[in-house]
């Protein structure tokens, strides 16, 4: 957990996801960033149309899960269609995996390489003038492979997280340079 801020702090796009009264999402944010150390806490904008907002606004958490690039057309999915509108479960339609987690009780996603499960801070003027919501990371994990001793080493291009720049465009994360 003390770690927890630099599994956003390389600035990825994520996959939200959310569950209540028996209905889960997921949906992909661009705009995201770790906010606070200890406890550790995130921000993330959220759009007053989405369904997975009206989840989240319900009971009151989520999960952030970082995508690697080898989930770049399930992230598209995830981006460009409401679960509102769909005649079946979001994860099934993007061909994502969900799993539960302890924590809360929203899924995460899997084949990712790092989670955040979060409680939402009770900032409601906050989210409805900005769309911007504010959570306490309650647990936290990371593919060991891709982050362990509280640092990225990514070997495998597969693994690179991805960061959205507009239009359906992303880069990847590159290799690591020490200064």
């Amino acid at each position: 957990m003390s770690k927890a801020y630099r599994l956003l702090n390389h600035g990825p796009t994520v996959l939200v996801s959310a569950a209540h009264g028996g209905r889960r999402n997921v949906m992909a944010a661009a705009w995201n960033m770790p906010l606070d150390f200890n406890p550790p806490k995130v921000a993330v904008v959220i759009d007053k149309q989405a369904y997975t907002r009206t989840l989240i606004e319900a009971s009151g958490e989520f999960v952030l899960s970082v995508p690697p690039v080898a989930l770049l057309q399930q992230v598209m999915a995830a981006g460009s269609q409401s679960g509102r509108d769909l005649d079946q479960d979001k994860f099934e339609a993007c061909g994502l995996q969900a799993a539960s987690v302890s924590a809360v009780g929203a899924p995460l996603v899997e084949g990712c390489v790092a989670w955040l499960a979060c409680k939402v801070l009770p900032e409601p003027e906050m989210a409805a003038r900005y769309d911007l919501f504010l959570a306490e990371v309650v647990a936290a994990w990371a593919d060991s492979s891709a982050f362990s001793d509280g640092r990225w080493h990514i070997e495998r291009d597969e693994q690179r997280s991805l960061h959205h720049v507009a239009g359906g465009a992303f880069f990847t994360t590159g290799a690591m340079v020490q200064g």
